[in-house]
């Protein structure tokens, strides 16, 4: 047997056993809503079934980052998604995660709230953000060392970010709020989605984060920490070119901008897309790290991975330490496909 399967067999046994102790204590299943994303003919509903003491307090912004990971999922749970007229009946994974497809649905473009059910659980509300049919400009966001500092995947910093610091302290790069802003001057029905390999856990101080930090709203799509068939732990960078790929296939129409870091494997990721999808993405701008952040974050005093930034591909690429420098690259070689440049160039 693989030790990835021992590892599997080990934490669904050690949550069975938590969810019968915590169920004996009286915790009841509670739902978090996390914010899914769609079109006007489909939208993915996106959510978590855990166990929950309802007699505590509840969660605030400033607790010790661990809180948000001492948790019991509720796998194979029964689940009811409301979106508009249509009512989709369906169960949780393994894990607890709830993602419903739901086809017709009849949600005008903008945010709108959609409802989750499940067995013995208070129902909750969950954001949707339906995309606009005329939306030809979307942006794809990295949130770890892109907009956040965290210093990730480095794990002694990663662990003392995420499970030992206020969740409130974590600080944004400066200049992406800025950046952001210009990047969709002129396209304010573009999608914003946040594409990490961060956990589920964090959603809400994310999200939190965000708001806070004047950057633009848009659906999260994290991942889990857990051991998999294949592996002891998920691949971050398998999790993004999945998900980077849905979102070509979801949205056609849709020209991608790419934001990541070269502290991971974004420069790699992003280059892939575009060698494989030349005409959907509409540009590549990449945070770059400076040698001290580099050793925190892999241990080497460089990027673990570049991009070719000469367009041989057919996507522009600019690099910056932070977001000012990004907007300044960016103000002197704009994207043609956002400034509408294109359409100029050949007249």
């Amino acid at each position: 047997m693989a030790l990835s399967d021992v590892a599997r067999k080990t934490e669904r046994m050690i949550n069975r056993v938590g969810r019968q102790r915590k169920l004996a204590k009286g915790w009841r299943p509670a739902i978090t809503g996390f914010s899914g994303y769609g079109s006007v003919d489909r939208v993915h509903v996106l959510g978590r079934v855990l166990m929950e003491d309802p007699y505590s307090e509840p969660q605030t912004d400033i607790q010790r980052g661990w809180r948000q990971f001492i948790t019991t999922q509720v796998g194979d749970h029964p689940v009811t998604v409301r979106v508009g007229d249509q009512v989709v009946h369906s169960r949780t994974d393994s894990n607890g995660y709830i993602d419903v497809l739901v086809l017709d649905h009849g949600l005008e473009p903008g945010w709108n709230e959609v409802t989750i059910e499940a067995r013995d659980a208070r129902p909750v509300t969950a954001r949707v953000l339906i995309v606009e049919p005329s939306a030809r400009i979307g942006l794809v966001s990295d949130i770890d060392d892109t907009v956040m500092v965290t210093w990730l995947p480095r794990a002694v910093l990663a662990a003392w970010n995420s499970w030992v610091r206020h969740t409130n302290t974590r600080k944004p790069v400066p200049g992406m709020a800025e950046f952001y802003r210009e990047l969709l001057a002129d396209h304010p029905g573009a999608p914003v989605v946040y594409l990490s390999t961060g956990a589920w856990n964090t959603f809400e101080t994310l999200e939190n984060f965000l708001a806070v930090n004047g950057l633009p709203d848009g659906p999260m799509l994290l991942t889990d920490w857990g051991p998999t068939p294949t592996g002891l732990f998920r691949s971050g960078q398998e999790h993004k070119r999945v998900q980077l790929r849905n979102l070509f296939i979801d949205f056609p129409d849709i020209n991608w901008i790419l934001v990541g870091d070269d502290g991971q494997h974004d420069p790699l990721i992003y280059s892939d897309a575009v060698f494989e999808h030349p005409d959907r993405v509409a540009g590549v701008a990449i945070r770059q790290l400076s040698p001290g952040e580099h050793v925190l974050s892999h241990g080497t005093a460089s990027a673990l991975e570049k991009i070719d930034g000469d367009d041989r591909h057919g996507a522009p690429v600019i690099q910056g330490a932070d977001g000012h420098e990004l907007l300044e690259r960016f103000r002197a070689r704009p994207f043609p496909q956002v400034t509408g440049s294109v359409e100029q160039d050949g007249q």
